[in-house]
């Protein structure tokens, strides 16, 4: 049974965040990470606040570690053949280039573009439409949706973890004694997710360390436009000592929208740079058609919130691609043409977009300015794919034998 404790509200004690904090002052820089027999503080890099914990799901070494095992394991989907490293691939920034809107159990839409979760922790939401509150409770969401994992019910993960020989005794150990619990696996999990920090762009170094030779001529002036007259940071915020680039609101961009106009001919990419178009007939009558998406309305059921989305933060969106909800548009520059335009035009979108009438040398420059927020990420990138290797076609709770392994599961 699913405790009340856990999909409570939790909120961070200032003397947790205080702590942390000292934990990684004593590390001496920001590059090194402290650990001793209990505790993994993960360090912050420059340009990032200090990443919030729960008081009760403290980061350690045991944690975050089996964590990374969950998230790249692909026995943990009803038929063993989805992991959340899927969607989420490491060498692609923690989304998927490949793929407009994800695709989950045996082929089906799940509407929606996967997004980075490189820095995922700060957000005080999760999903495109802010459904859920706790990274701690998040991962419940893809196991059990019938279009993503498809797990029938909390119990069915439980009893293949319990059943797999080489997760015995991993959860008693990161956990005080406790095996798999609907807690501790969210417990995990999320802190696995919360480790993923990146900064220290190029940007960062540029405005947060003092480094004046950090941007080049033309990406500062892209800095300025982002600022000014392109109206990114209305949005985008950036802070005096750090930057997560994103209010953690919901708006209406006019892309929801524009989906939801008949489209006579769709455009289908056949394989990496190679695109056709269809109709739209025509792959209504060979594929699943995708579902209606009205955005957080969906959660709120208020008017004022059909077709918002959550804010996405910047940082690393040059390794991101598609970009928004929908992965519709392909390219930073395609992004940048579609707010000089004003949006998609739709009549109740946010008054905050307007067009903006940039110039062909401020958008060349705001595009390279997007480019200079990619952080430091190989270490985590590394890190993921020699774990994405869990791939079973053994049915853990009736079978015998060890499980079968891919070279690299994705």
């Amino acid at each position: 049974m699913t405790s009340k404790h856990f999909f409570s509200k939790r909120r961070v004690r200032p003397e947790c965040v205080l702590a942390l904090a000292l934990a990684l002052a004593l590390t001496g820089c920001a590059g090194e990470v402290a650990h001793d027999a209990a505790t993994a503080a993960v360090s912050v890099p420059l340009g990032l606040p200090v990443m919030p914990h729960p008081p009760d799901n403290p980061p350690t070494a045991a944690r975050i570690e089996l964590g990374r095992k969950l998230f790249f394991d692909r026995r943990l989907s009803f038929n063993g053949t989805m992991s959340c490293g899927m969607c989420h691939v490491p060498d692609h920034g923690f989304t998927s280039n490949e793929l407009r809107m994800a695709i989950g159990n045996e082929g089906a839409t799940v509407r929606r573009n996967a997004p980075t979760v490189l820095n995922v922790g700060y957000h005080p939401r999760l999903f495109h439409d802010g459904r859920e509150g706790e990274l701690e409770a998040q991962v419940w969401g893809p196991f059990l949706a019938h279009n993503e994992m498809a797990n029938p019910s909390i119990g069915h993960v439980l009893d293949k973890l319990r059943a797999l020989p080489d997760y015995r005794g991993a959860f008693e150990r990161a956990f005080d004694g406790r095996g798999p619990t609907v807690e501790t696996v969210g417990q995990a999990l999320a802190s696995y997710q919360r480790s993923l920090v990146s900064a220290n762009s190029r940007f960062d170094r540029y405005r947060y360390g003092g480094d004046t030779t950090a941007l080049t001529a033309q990406e500062q002036q892209g800095l300025a436009v982002f600022a000014g007259k392109g109206r990114c940071t209305t949005c985008h915020t950036m802070g005096e000592q750090s930057a997560l680039f994103s209010d953690f609101r919901y708006h209406n961009t006019g892309i929801g929208w524009l989906r939801g106009l008949p489209q006579p001919l769709v455009e289908v990419q056949l394989i990496p740079g190679l695109r056709t178009t269809m109709s739209a007939e025509r792959i209504d009558s060979i594929g699943e058609k995708v579902p209606n998406d009205v955005g957080r309305f969906e959660i709120t059921l208020d008017p004022d919130d059909r077709w918002a989305y959550k804010t996405p933060m910047l940082r690393n969106v040059a390794l991101t691609a598609p970009y928004m909800h929908d992965g519709s548009l392909s390219t930073l520059e395609a992004v940048v043409d579609f707010y000089d335009r004003g949006g998609g035009g739709a009549s109740e979108q946010s008054t905050l977009i307007v067009p903006l009438h940039l110039d062909d040398e401020e958008k060349t420059a705001l595009v390279a300015f997007l480019k200079t927020l990619t952080g430091e990420h190989q270490r985590w990138v590394d890190e993921g794919l020699r774990q994405s290797t869990f791939m079973t076609t053994l049915n853990p709770v009736t079978d015998s034998g060890p499980a079968t392994t891919t070279s690299r599961g994705r």
